[in-house]
């Protein structure tokens, strides 16, 4: 059909410049190519509403106060560093910095205390780097992480903010079967930790020695039993435990002196297996086995890691088997390699303190003069900021379901008091690691990307076709009004 209309005009347009109609001509062209337009499918290209992004991107809370808008973004090419550590440890706790580099290669992570002092160290070529440290006290410190490269060059340094507090008490159960220089051992960690305990020894067969908490127990948060007490206890008093563990209570069982494999089948579906002699586990401390303990690390629905400690669940809280002895020799050599150990075990059976006020910890670094966002399970009422004369109100946030958060502007770099003093904020200087900023910004922005893809746009968009229609009608009616003023 566009042929034809071509043709048709072609042929018309030459007749009218053969009778010298100039005008007549260019109207019959302008006809001809309005009715092509008509019939044509024309469309014209679309502009895309994409904001365009470049270097590294802007952080959470700047992303938050844009409309959510698709964009493109150049991928920055230049290297970060990204830091994951805890702002808040309670004391007995190891104190872990990893430092993630984009770039593998020889590299090594001093860890320094206030007074310039290494205190942990590692090396290595891998892209992620690690150093611990157990704190000796509670206090508020600034430690400093300093990475080097293989030479010796300083490539980044900046603050490290740690606030070590007290642990909330740890309320303990214990029923034991016979005395043991273990149990002693075990009964001294716990109360060096604050721990209350309530504890009972049977020394012989009427003779029990009992140690009442210094304080009245709410509700005990682990229970601890040795395999003689679980083996001799009447089939109630075993029953109520296991009750006590199925509402989410923790059982710890020390397994060195168990002794009817029968029993554990019975009541735990605990397959024991004698043990030969000269076994040990536990490590970094060499400690030997129990005499009977699961056959493998996988034991129907018993887990283990190390071959020293069995766990498994047990509807909503979670059984333990501690199946190694003679810890008691370590005390003395190595207390806090032992302290470490015995926390890692009260981690893997489950336990935790119940605290009236959890802060989460916040994603970003805060800075001085910029939006700063804390989170908090439990929290209610208003934030009071010392120094600040900010009360604010904590505010439910869809994307936060057990949590509640309120948003401050720091003044100066240094710590924020809360009202509540154990959870104070460290704000960073400006200039306080520029990668790890550059890798923050990275991650936020594509974040944001990640909830505001590029819908998918048409490229182009068809022309309309009234402009044509009006166009051939007035080049049609000017035609026809030529003609017939022509003589």
């Amino acid at each position: 059909m566009m042929i034809a209309i071509v043709l048709t005009g072609l042929a018309s347009a030459a007749v009218h410049l053969w009778r010298r109609r100039w005008i007549d001509a260019a109207l019959v062209l302008l006809a001809a190519a309005a009715l092509g337009g008509l019939a044509g499918d024309f469309t014209l290209p679309l502009a895309a509403d994409v904001r365009s992004v470049t270097g590294d991107g802007l952080r959470e809370a700047e992303w938050r106060d844009l409309p959510a808008r698709p964009f493109a973004r150049t991928a920055p090419a230049g290297d970060v560093l990204r830091l994951a550590f805890p702002r808040r440890l309670a004391l007995g706790r190891v104190f872990t910095l990893t430092v993630q580099r984009s770039r593998p290669g020889a590299a090594r992570l001093q860890l320094l205390a206030e007074n310039g002092q290494v205190i942990a160290e590692a090396s290595g070529a891998a892209s992620s780097l690690s150093v611990q440290w157990l704190p000796p006290a509670t206090e508020r410190l600034v430690l400093r992480a300093r990475l080097l490269d293989a030479a010796g060059k300083t490539l980044a340094e900046g603050p490290v903010p740690l606030n070590v507090v007290d642990p909330a008490p740890l309320q303990v159960q214990g029923r034991f079967g016979a005395p043991s220089f273990d149990l002693r051992v075990l009964n001294d960690l716990l109360t060096g930790s604050g721990a209350l305990l309530d504890w009972q020894v049977m020394l012989g067969k009427t003779v029990t020695r009992n140690e009442t908490a210094r304080t009245p127990m709410t509700a005990p948060n682990l229970l601890m039993v040795d395999a003689a007490w679980f083996e001799h206890a009447q089939d109630s008093a075993r029953a109520a435990m296991l009750a006590q563990v199925a509402r989410g209570t923790p059982l710890v069982i020390l397994g060195a002196n168990a002794a009817d494999m029968r029993i554990w089948q019975r009541a735990l579906q605990l397959e024991l297996t004698p043990q030969p002699d000269n076994r040990g586990a536990g490590a970094p401390l060499a400690m030997p086995v129990a005499p009977f303990n699961p056959p493998g690390l996988a034991a129907g629905a018993w887990r283990s890691s190390d071959g020293a400690v069995w766990t498994r669940s047990w509807q909503g809280g979670r059984i333990s088997w501690v199946g190694v002895a003679d810890w008691h020799r370590h005390a003395i050599s190595a207390p806090r390699q032992l302290g470490i150990w015995w926390q890692g075990v009260l981690d893997q059976a489950g336990v935790h303190r119940d605290e009236a006020l959890a802060w989460e910890e916040p994603r970003e670094m805060a800075f001085a003069g910029q939006r700063l966002e804390l989170c908090a399970q439990g929290a209610r009422g208003a934030a009071v900021f010392d120094g600040l004369e900010q009360k604010t109100a904590w505010q439910r946030r869809p994307d936060k379901a057990d949590a509640a958060c309120v948003a401050v502007w720091p003044r100066q770099a240094g710590w924020l008091d809360t009202q509540v003093r154990s959870n104070p904020v460290y704000v960073f200087a400006d200039g306080d690691w520029p990668m790890w900023q550059a890798a923050q910004r990275r991650d936020a922005t594509a974040r944001y990307a990640a909830r505001t893809p590029v819908p998918a746009l048409p490229a182009s968009a068809p022309v309309p076709a009234w402009p044509f229609a009006l166009l051939f009608t007035l080049a049609m009616l000017a035609l026809w009004w030529r003609e017939r003023r022509s003589p």
